[in-house]
């Protein structure tokens, strides 16, 4: 405990209050020996980031608690699935840096569950590099993360219906085997029927919404 605590910056003292606050998990013990790894000192210097970011002991506690009970990185993936985005690994402390302020609990547990976020042991693993680049865009636009994540999963609801409607298309003509490289096509279809629908909401709605 006492070399956890130098590594860690801290005194015993704080280190024991984290352990009863639950903030750290508990060691591994053999016997009267309780040992301490790179996880506990790992889950340490998170809380340290954290805390210089204005989150209270409380809110990380909860925080760790979703990060304890997130869904595995190995469930988030799959195994061997193809995929054309990019997973992004970050600490909770980089994930705390790209939505400042808007990293809670509701946030991180609604994240995961939307399965946009998994867990490898002291990091997080966002599915989509492309998705995470445009949802802190979007909260640095004062969009909040809340909503952002609301916004996205009714869009996934979408996707779904879309990418049905293509499989079921390109089945009736040829194979599944064809699937993979006529993806481009759908994907290109449901973008520029995207840029068609926003040109006639911008057209019909020009001056709702604008800032004062």
């Amino acid at each position: 405990m006492e070399e956890l605590a130098r590594l860690a910056g801290i005194t015993v003292r704080t280190l024991r209050f984290y352990r009863e606050r639950k903030l750290i998990p508990p060691p591994r013990r053999e016997g009267r020996i309780a040992w301490y790894d790179d996880h506990h000192l790992a889950r340490l210097r998170t809380i340290a980031a954290l805390l210089e970011r204005g989150h209270t002991l409380s809110g990380i506690a909860e925080l760790a608690d979703a990060f304890d009970h997130g869904r595995d990185v190995g469930d988030l993936l799959g195994i061997g699935e193809p995929t054309e985005e990019t997973p992004v690994r970050l600490t909770p402390e980089e994930l705390a840096a790209r939505f400042e302020g808007e990293v809670t609990p509701e946030n991180l547990a609604a994240a995961m569950e939307l399965g946009y976020l998994g867990t490898d042991g002291d990091e997080l693993v966002h599915i989509s590099h492309r998705l995470l680049d445009v949802s802190s865009a979007l909260v640095r636009e004062g969009i909040p993360l809340a909503e952002v994540l609301d916004a996205g999963r009714r869009v996934r609801d979408h996707a779904e219906a879309l990418a049905d409607i293509f499989t079921e298309l390109i089945l009736r003509h040829a194979t599944a085997q064809d699937l993979p490289r006529l993806r481009p096509l759908a994907r290109s279809v449901v973008e520029a029927e995207l840029s068609l629908a926003l040109d006639r909401r911008l057209r019909e709605k020009p001056d709702e919404g604008q800032r004062p």
